[in-house]
């Protein structure tokens, strides 16, 4: 950052010896200057004489309120009006125009004539802050905004809303707005249609049961870049609206979502021109300037304007089909066409000719406005054609419901303490301003420079005051461990507007609020509740982030003794950044895990100029693993505990196909649900006999871990009173084995365990924690190593938007990276393509790079996480030898990985099977000879 100029100066000179002032220090320093003099310099020449003055301001922040086009007043008495509340989410692809959209309802209650010098004819983006957003021109983080806004009638209502980043690495941010809001605007441009962020948006909102509004952006790009016809116009956009729904009827079948201009869940727009319409506002926008005796029904009239409806302008009748060739589309004619005519005045006639078109339409502007630019100039007479933004506040009003009518969804979604019986739960449910408080925080949010951190939650129920006393629930609370609670004092609440803050005294249920005073519990999300509750008080569940940490580097400082400070950022940063993980390897490394290049590289960025202000070594990026086996275990293994009183036989196998995504879906609840139901869902959905879908102990690592282990000892075998006196500690063995695996200390998926035998010591004290625990982690071990093994790498599905004449430079960059074309399509209307393919993470580095460089910067990529795959060759294959500095063999590229892994983590070499099975077992193991295998 750059320093900031000084503006005072303070010079001390230390006394000499003899302690006496130097004589002319008056004349030459000054009246007010203390002079003394010393013989040794005692100051640190790595330390300036004279401390610059630091600026640290990392995102930008007003220092003052800016003028807003209604009263404040008015907007805080509305926040008690919870039916009169909207909490929407702006989402969708990145550059679709979900910025802009907000940009133009803040320019509609904002006076920004004033702010940075903007010009009517650039880009605003008010609500990107950070300094990463300002210079790469997306949005990073989500970003929430109150407005009131009016609808069509005139009359207000209280909007907020919450701008969410559309590049593919924050889908993280979607989810985390899902939790605030009831309703999200989904944002479509019009020209590259439903791409494959807005694709993960739709799947969350329809898992998630929230209501949403579709906007159709960039309409103008039909008439301005593409110069498309308007009937051909009217079946792009068509085509775009089936293709959302057809993708819609994929994630639930049974009870599929449709959007429609004819339910009002679609908007058409252009953002950047700052108007926007729908069929029901264009009709009502011809109610008003007909000239007709008979006022036209607005409702009618809108039902006639989408679809294959015709309407004759020489008989004026509309029908179904056009018998006579005679008829245009209501659609073209009444919509599309205006609109192209306006256009063209604009761009192509002369200031005369231009305002006798507009006097025609009521529209009078003063002279000076038509010898503007083309842009400024068309934003105007849009501007002055459509009105303000209330076509889209009457759509959100009737297809997102207010936090009154969504709350009792919202709560049996999100809740987890019991439903029924509860003065909690139902103040939830009805929003009860005056019941019991509840809060949900779902993000942490820090200053300009960095130095607090404030939490951003919605009210539930209650109201939270500056002052009150609360409990801070985080994410591990449950009753029978209060160790993640704290209590804390609120210091203060404002609501939350990008740029600055309002600062309030108290906030009622149904609005969101920034909380200061609380964050010291809390790393990711929390629910605060009153010292007060006279009930039990659960927490709200933890957010499920759409996607998946596997893009790895390891820091640390440059200067080994500042290592303190790297790790108090590591905690800072990883309370800001949603779905960042940190942790520290065997080795002593510190790990960061995020979804892709650029979240990382905003990460790194905050961490290093942010949180730190030091020089901090990074590692080469790599990805993370995971282990599975193919087989079921070679032999029945077992494994002694350390007191030689007790043993367990464990043998592992594969999970069946799906099983892995539903329990990673949260479909199977297992501590929620009976054992029955639990049980019914397997055998109906999986075909396991009801004997082995009953005897399912546990999932692992944990609740959501894609691991099973099952109890399949039988009753005249196997004590089973002991056996379930000591299952606490196998499942725990059975979690800490799956958690770090024995190949690599990788996790350990799609892997069902089973226990077969388990000879448990009679007397207590034998067979504790500490002997069972660690030999059923062993024996998981062995199980495992015994069932062919294999490494599992990520694998991104890759979506590239390019020219035509740029697809083979595509299918050749991913061949060259182990990744394969599955498809190339072209994009109906445009002379763009979208070519879907395949790539392992592992070499997706530098992928983007090497594409803009290839297609001279005219292709646009999208690497999502798709699956796991198994990585080819037999990681414990000792006859694959890996060369240094030379790629592996195809067959050799596990074990490649494996070693690899290994070395860096500061493990053993080679992974063996003999610590963990018994001398007896690793004898017969030999004279079977499957002991050369490890």
């Amino acid at each position: 950052m750059d320093q900031g100029p000084i503006t005072s100066v303070s010079t001390s000179i230390v006394l000499h010896e003899d302690k006496k002032y130097y004589p002319d220090a008056e004349e030459v320093f000054g009246r007010d200057v203390e002079t003394l003099i010393q013989d040794t310099d005692t100051q640190s020449l790595s330390e300036p004489i004279i401390a610059p003055i630091k600026t640290k301001v990392f995102s930008v922040e007003e220092s003052e309120l800016p003028e807003v086009f209604y009263s404040r007043a008015y907007q805080a008495n509305l926040m008690g009006l919870p039916d009169q509340i909207r909490n929407v989410a702006i989402a969708g692809q990145i550059h679709h125009g979900k910025t802009s959209l907000v940009d133009m309802l803040v320019t509609e209650t904002h006076d920004l004539k004033a702010f940075e010098g903007r010009k009517e004819d650039e880009q605003f983006r008010y609500t990107d802050t950070h300094v990463l957003e300002r210079d790469r021109g997306i949005s990073i983080r989500c970003s929430p905004i109150s407005l009131l806004l009016q609808n069509g009638k005139g009359k207000s209502h209280l909007f907020n809303i919450i701008d969410t980043p559309g590049h593919v690495d924050f889908i993280d941010e979607v989810a985390v707005a899902a939790r605030l809001v009831d309703g999200m605007v989904v944002v479509v441009d019009v020209i590259e249609g439903l791409q494959i962020n807005t694709r993960q948006v739709l799947q969350h909102i329809v898992q998630e049961g929230l209501s949403f509004v579709v906007v159709i952006n960039k309409i103008d790009r039909l008439i301005l870049d593409l110069k498309l016809p308007p009937v051909d116009a009217y079946y792009k956009i068509l085509h775009v609206l089936d293709t959302i729904n057809d993708f819609l009827k994929t994630i639930s079948p049974l009870d599929p979502k449709v959007v429609s201009p004819h339910k009002g869940n679609v908007v058409f727009s252009s953002a950047s021109m700052e108007w926007c319409f729908t069929v029901k506002s264009f009709a009502a926008m011809y109610s008003t300037r007909s000239s007709l005796k008979t006022p036209l029904d607005v409702d009618e009239f809108s039902k006639r304007l989408w679809g294959n409806i015709y309407y004759n302008p020489e008989s004026k009748k509309f029908t179904r089909k056009n018998l006579d060739s005679q008829g245009t589309l209501t659609f073209v004619h009444f919509i599309l066409l205006p609109l192209y005519k306006i256009y063209g005045q604009v761009i192509g006639e002369s200031a005369e000719d231009l305002q006798k078109t507009l006097s025609e339409l009521s529209i009078h502007l003063k002279p000076f406005v038509y010898k503007m630019n083309s842009k400024p100039l068309l934003k105007i007479v849009c501007k002055e054609f459509f009105g303000t933004s209330s076509a889209l506040v009457d759509s959100i009003l009737a297809c997102i419901p207010s936090p009154v009518e969504g709350a009792k969804r919202k709560i049996q979604r999100t809740y987890t303490g019991p439903q029924q019986d509860s003065k909690l739960v139902e103040s939830m449910y009805t929003c009860n301003q005056d019941g019991p408080l509840a809060v949900n925080v779902a993000k942490l949010f820090t200053s300009s420079d960095g130095s607090e951190t404030f939490a951003l939650g919605r009210v539930i129920s209650g109201t939270l005051n500056v002052g009150d006393e609360v409990r801070v629930l985080g994410d591990n609370y449950t009753l029978e461990d209060e160790e993640d609670m704290a209590v804390n004092r609120v210091s203060e609440l404002w609501i939350p507007n990008t740029r600055y803050k309002v600062a309030v005294n108290a906030v009622p249920a149904g609005n969101w609020v920034l909380i200061g005073g609380v964050d010291s519990l809390i790393v990711k999300t929390a629910t605060l509740v009153s010292t007060q509750l006279d009930e039990d008080a659960y927490i709200f569940q933890p957010i499920k982030y759409v996607a998946q940490t596997i893009f790895k580097v390891a820091v640390e400082p440059v200067n080994p003794s500042e290592l303190p400070k790297l790790l108090d950022g590591l905690r800072k940063v990883t309370k800001t950044y949603s779905l960042l993980q940190t942790k520290v390897e065997e080795s002593g490394e510190h790990v960061l895990l995020a979804s892709g290049e650029m979240y990382m590289d905003c990460v790194l960025h905050d961490l290093r100029l942010l949180y730190t202000e030091m020089n901090i070594k990074v590692s080469d990026p790599v990805t993370r693993f995971s282990e599975t086996c193919v087989e079921t275990s070679a032999i029945k293994a077992f494994t002694e505990t350390p007191n030689k009183r007790s043993k367990i036989t464990i043998i592992a196998e594969p999970l069946e196909k799906g099983i892995a995504e539903d329990i990673e879906a949260g479909k199977i609840k297992i501590n929620e649900w009976p054992a029955r139901k639990v049980g019914k869902y397997f055998q109906e959905n999986f075909q396991w006999d009801a004997l082995s879908a009953r005897s399912i102990w546990a999932f692992g690592p944990d609740n959501l871990g894609p691991n099973i282990l099952l109890d399949d000892t039988l009753p005249d075998e196997v004590d089973k009173n002991l056996l379930n006196a000591v299952s606490g500690s196998i499942k725990q063995g059975f979690r800490w084995s799956t958690r770090e695996g024995p190949l690599c200390e990788e996790p350990i998926r799609s892997t069902k365990f089973r226990i077969l035998d388990a000879v448990l010591s009679d007397e207590l004290y034998t067979r504790g924690g500490a002997q069972i625990i660690t030999t059923a982690r062993r024996a998981c071990y062995s199980s495992f190593l015994l069932a062919a093994p294999r490494l599992l790498e990520p694998i991104y599905l890759c979506n590239v938007t390019c020219p035509g004449d740029a697809v083979a430079a595509v299918y050749g960059l991913l061949r060259r990276r182990r990744g394969e074309v599955l498809s190339d399509s072209a994009i109906p209307g445009t002379p763009l393509y979208l070519v879907e393919g395949v790539i392992p993470v592992i070499d997706s580095f530098g992928f983007e790079t090497d594409l803009r460089v290839a297609t001279r910067g005219r292709a646009f990529v999208s690497l999502v996480f798709d699956q796991w795959q198994i990585v080819p060759g037999d990681p414990l294959d000792r006859e694959q030898v890996t060369k240094p500095l030379t790629p592996a063999l195809p067959t050799a590229l596990a074990r490649d990985f494996v070693l690899k892994t290994r070395r860096r983590k500061g493990l053993s070499e080679e992974p063996t099977i003999d610590k963990y099975l018994d001398e007896s077992v690793l004898e017969s193991l030999r004279d079977s000879g499957l002991i050369d295998r490890f």
